[in-house]
């Protein structure tokens, strides 16, 4: 502030400041005193500023605090923290030379993915928990009962080293990230979660199949401490495994799933708890029914119908006998490529062998009448040739054993007394047989021409097919009967 004697400027906080000497200063010197004097006064209001604001965001803070007192929940420095992680060494167990120390497991089995009779084995996916207390990991909380943690916190601290007995492969899932869970209870209890997928050997029986049953076991053991250090056991008994009621397979039902436990010996290490899941499954008939039991089964019975063709029809027969031998070996081949090469004889080979046997029967059996008929033929020519006169009749009229001969012939036969057609020498030979037929009436010649039909029928079967008719038939309904009051 200029007066009239001076100059005066305002100083910090309000005061005067006025120089020394009522001495008039020139324009340009008073000119430099206000731009100084207006300078001073915006520090000084810029400082009262930032002084309130500070004392703004104290107050801020300190409601804030008190909002959030609980400890579990407040960010700590390293010196301060809950898990004193780093105040430990957690590569030792809980308890070091102590007793051993329990971890109870339970088991949520999600789904059983496949079962392979080819590889022995079966994949499975569950949830694996593991319990036990750790007083390493206690921690004061008044509110919370517990704090969670995902699988990063796992590699800092001490875990059980459960591994899955006769493992072929095994996985935890990582999508999106690990599906490791941690939770730590203020008395040093801790839950510790995964999601596993195994694949795992399952020793199968197939001397029964398709009609068996297999009972499966997925172990599960520590890898380095024995009983003395570390007790495995089931937390809630049988109530300790889970099942999803949605698991289903398309070959197997199954039936049951129980938990056993029980001691493992290694004569380098010692004595190790191992629990044991066990689940029984029973194979699915129907499938089998379809594509085995009932091809083949229809390919023996089409190869009795063989025994209706004519003998005389060789293309017929052979044929239809090759092609049903073929036929069951295509199935025997092809059932054995979807199951292991086992030692030993499976019911599904009984039954297939079996029918693969009638099959190839029947083609042995038209073999036979073949060559008898065959054999029959060839005594009766020799015997024509060794006899060659009919007694006065034409040879056309003449009909042999083979009953190959036509209804002409059989209506030209009229007339002729049985004492001209056939001499007594001829009668002891049976080479030729001599048919008479009676003219009476019409009636009485179609009775007779119904007669020679059948005559020719019975004449072109064999014996060994009429055998056939009745014993392939029965004896396979027999092995039948047998083989499924013993395997089902």
């Amino acid at each position: 502030m200029l007066g009239a004697g001076g100059c005066c400027a305002v100083g910090g906080y309000g005061r005067a400041v006025c120089p020394a000497g009522p001495s008039r200063m020139p324009h340009f010197a008073k000119l430099l005193l206000l731009i100084f004097c207006l300078v001073l006064l915006v520090e000084s209001r810029k400082h009262r500023r930032r002084r309130w604001t500070s004392q703004l965001e104290l107050q801020r803070a300190g409601h804030i605090y008190k909002k959030n007192h609980d400890m579990t929940k407040t960010r700590k420095g390293k010196t301060e923290q809950l898990l004193r992680v780093d105040d430990h060494d957690f590569t030792m167990r809980p308890a070091f030379g102590g007793p051993a120390i329990p971890v109870g497991v339970d088991v949520q089995v999600e789904s059983l993915d496949s079962i392979s009779e080819v590889d022995m084995d079966f994949t499975m996916t569950l949830y694996l928990r593991h319990y036990w207390k750790d007083e390493r990991l206690s921690f004061p909380s008044t509110t919370n009962n517990s704090m969670t943690f995902d699988g990063r916190l796992v590699k800092k601290i001490w875990v059980p080293d459960v591994f899955f007995v006769h493992s072929k492969r095994s996985f935890i899932h990582d999508t999106t990230t690990d599906n490791i869970m941690l939770r730590v209870f203020p008395d040093g209890h801790v839950l510790y979660s995964m999601r596993i997928t195994v694949t795992a050997m399952c020793n199968m029986d197939f001397s029964r199949f398709p009609l068996d049953s297999q009972t499966c076991s997925l172990e599960l053991e520590s890898y380095a401490y024995t009983d003395e250090d570390l007790m495995l056991y089931w937390k809630n008994g049988n109530e300790s495994l889970k099942t999803d009621e949605k698991i289903s397979l398309s070959q197997f039902l199954i039936q049951k799933f129980h938990t056993t436990s029980r001691l493992a010996f290694y004569s380098s290490t010692g004595w190790y708890n191992r629990l044991y899941i066990s689940f029984t499954l029973r194979r699915h008939i129907f499938f089998f029914l379809l594509q085995t039991y009932s091809p083949a089964t229809l390919m023996v019975m089409l190869s009795w119908v063989s025994f209706w063709i004519d003998r005389r029809a060789v293309p017929a027969r052979v044929s239809l006998g090759i092609t049903t031998v073929l036929t069951m070996s295509t199935i025997i081949t092809g059932v054995n490529a979807s199951m292991p090469r086992v030692s030993y004889i499976k019911a599904v080979d009984i039954y297939l062998w079996v029918s693969f046997v009638f099959v190839f029967l029947s083609v042995l059996e038209y073999a036979a009448v073949n060559y008898l008929t065959t054999v029959q033929e060839r005594k009766e020519r020799k015997l024509r040739e060794k006899f060659p006169c009919t007694c006065g009749i034409p040879h056309s009229k003449t009909m042999m054993l083979d009953g190959n001969y036509s209804e002409s012939d059989a209506n030209s036969l009229a007339g002729f007394t049985r004492s001209q057609m056939v001499p007594e020498e001829e009668k002891q030979e049976k080479m030729v047989v001599h048919l008479a037929m009676s003219n009476a009436s019409n009636s009485s010649r179609k009775r007779g021409l119904k007669g020679h039909v059948g005559l020719r029928i019975i004449q072109n079967t064999h014996a060994i097919d009429k055998y056939s008719r009745l014993i392939f038939p029965g004896t396979y309904i027999f092995f039948n009967l047998i083989y499924w009051s013993v395997f089902s």
